[in-house]
């Protein structure tokens, strides 16, 4: 039986019924499943029952995977392997973290609107979430659809991003949240990284905003300026006209394109409820300034 596509919008998010994840697809599948990833850039798997090398293995459809950026810091004990990102509120225990704990106030910072790893010199193509417990209430994501809000600009303001190039840093984005606790391994091994602020997707050569909360500063402006810029885009791409917010259900694996999206937890209560996400992380071909062929200085 061939998969079947609900959208949940005309061109945002869409449900993928009749396929296993955990069992091999046949070529006719993933090609499917990627033409949809192209057109509706969040794709929601619901009812799935994966190991964790099952869900990498489906994530390396997409591409190579990245390895977690918990892994740079070599005295913390990780909970899951390296190259699955731990997006819970348990610690190396499978315990519900403290409230003063540092992964808690370093994991505030995805309650901002972000693009994964965007932060790194080569950025993220697809994030894949899986739930193995989700708490009763709270903890939704929402997404914000990058493509949609950059065609809603006005033309002026079209012109004047053409180009542009932002500076991200996960400094920046936890910065707003008063975190700054990072091991000296930790700022070693991610420094700020440049960013095209329009890019455009070669699968169907639609242009989209790349704007996250990691974004610090764009490069050629004055600080000031820069950073006022990145808070206009973002806000304008996070109006509910272009946000899709997805209520979780066990067994979901959703998964998005972070060179189109934004994305962002909503609260719940961490000290109480569990709430177990598993995230494969798949990176992009190239930097983004080299795929627009625009220099990054």
């Amino acid at each position: 039986m061939a998969i079947s596509i609900y959208p949940i919008t005309g061109n945002f998010a869409a449900e993928i019924g009749d396929v296993d994840l955990s069992a091999p697809l046949e070529p006719v599948e993933i090609g499917a499943i990627k033409r949809a990833f192209w057109d509706y850039a969040v794709l929601i798997f619901p009812a799935q029952n994966l190991t964790e090398q099952q869900h990498l293995d489906f994530a390396a459809h997409f591409g190579p995977l990245e390895t977690s950026v918990a892994a740079l810091n070599t005295k913390a004990r990780l909970r899951l392997r390296a190259d699955l990102a731990d997006v819970s509120n348990l610690n190396s225990r499978n315990e519900i973290w403290g409230e003063q704990s540092r992964m808690r106030m370093l994991q505030l910072g995805n309650r901002l609107w972000h693009t994964d790893s965007s932060f790194k010199f080569l950025p993220a193509r697809a994030s894949l979430l899986y739930a193995r417990q989700i708490p009763p209430i709270g903890g939704h994501t929402e997404f914000a659809d990058l493509r949609a809000a950059y065609d809603a600009l006005p033309d002026e303001m079209k012109r004047r991003l053409a180009g542009l190039v932002a500076e991200h840093s996960l400094a920046n984005s936890r910065l707003r949240t008063g975190f700054t606790n990072f091991t000296e391994e930790e700022r070693a091994g991610l420094p700020p990284a440049p960013q095209i602020v329009v890019r455009t997707l070669p699968e169907n050569n639609r242009k989209s905003l790349y704007v996250a909360s990691h974004a610090g500063r764009i490069l050629g402006l004055p600080d000031e300026e820069g950073r006022a810029l990145i808070d206009r885009l973002i806000a304008h791409a996070t109006q509910r006209q272009f946000v899709y917010t997805h209520r979780w259900r066990l067994g979901d694996l959703v998964m998005w394109d972070d060179r189109c999206t934004m994305h962002r937890g909503t609260e719940f209560d961490d000290l109480r409820w569990t709430r177990d996400m598993h995230r494969a992380t798949v990176s992009d071909i190239a930097n983004s300034c080299e795929q627009e062929r625009v220099a990054a200085a």
